[in-house]
């Protein structure tokens, strides 16, 4: 991968994050692992997005019903 797409990816990355922060959520220490893996290209935005829903399922099945 060129040193032009990892810069253009981290900019990604970063606009991802500051709007995130814009709109009240925050970014998860695995999100920003995974996205570190797709700006190196580690990892496919695809895998990325199918490890963070695989995470945040889990997360969610472990949580107590609100009622």
């Amino acid at each position: 991968m060129s040193p032009q797409e990892i810069n253009r990816r981290r900019i990604a990355v970063k606009t991802a994050d500051a709007i995130n922060k814009i709109e009240g959520a925050e970014v998860s220490i695995d999100a920003r692992i995974l996205s570190e893996k797709w700006v190196r290209g580690e990892l496919t935005g695809a895998q990325m997005k199918a490890a963070l829903i695989s995470k945040h399922t889990k997360v969610n099945a472990r949580q107590e019903p609100l009622i």
